[in-house]
């Protein structure tokens, strides 16, 4: 049998398979969409200590200008 699960910001309730599930030290989120994920996760951005997510700011950001750099070159034309 399915298990199900509520959403941590509508309260909607979704099947096992479905919706986003997110483990953040001991504690589960859940979400049935991502606008609710993204609505959560972006006030505890908001709400958070600067200096505590500072380092991981900076290295999630080059990792990403990174992926982008590499997919700009594979793009360029070669003559």
């Amino acid at each position: 049998m399915s298990q199900k699960y509520t959403c941590n910001v509508c309260g909607r309730s979704f099947p096992e398979g479905q919706g986003i599930i997110i483990e953040i030290s001991s504690n589960k989120l859940y979400f049935h969409s991502k606008s609710c994920a993204y609505k959560f996760l972006k006030e505890i951005i908001m709400e958070a200590d600067t200096d505590c997510i500072n380092s991981s700011l900076k290295k999630v950001k080059k990792k990403y200008d990174e992926i982008l750099e590499h997919l700009s070159e594979k793009a360029e034309k070669k003559i």
